[in-house]
């Protein structure tokens, strides 16, 4: 038996390197409110009630926000790997940051807290890794991703 061969496509280099690029900024920002709180917060530019809104959230938000972007890193780099667990990788990130939606908008008030721009901001996040969850299992169908 022969096994064909499938072409990396040039895009999947593109994609791969945009996705770790922007989910490496998430990473950053976990890693810094988590280590220096509300300095690296307010350095930021969030104002005292976001601050506090987000030093209130219980733990399992926090794992929840872990969960997300480590998540998206690692499915990042499967995909530059060409390996097949990145969409389910991706698709938990995803999942991850639809939970913290959730608690935001619809279980705490957070949503008038953080504005506006928070929104936005929340809506580019998920649709890209929306599209990050899509590419990766057009990828995998297409035997790029193994």
């Amino acid at each position: 038996m022969t096994e064909r061969t499938i072409k990396t496509p040039w895009h999947l280099w593109l994609v791969g390197v945009v996705a770790v690029l922007f989910n490496s900024i998430g990473v950053f920002d976990f890693v810094m409110s988590m280590t220096r709180g509300a300095a690296y917060m307010a350095s930021a530019g969030m104002t005292p009630e976001q601050i506090d809104h987000y030093q209130q959230m219980p733990a399992w938000m926090t794992v929840d926000w872990a969960v997300g972007v480590f998540g998206a890193l690692a499915g990042s780099v499967l995909i530059l790997l060409r390996h097949r667990l990145a969409w389910p990788v991706l698709a938990v990130s995803l999942a991850a940051f639809l939970l913290s939606l959730a608690y935001t908008y619809l279980l705490t008030d957070g949503g008038k807290i953080m504005g506006q721009q928070m929104a936005i901001t929340s809506a580019v996040i998920a649709a890209l890794l929306a599209f990050f969850v899509g590419y990766a299992w057009w990828m995998t169908r297409r035997g790029v991703l193994r």
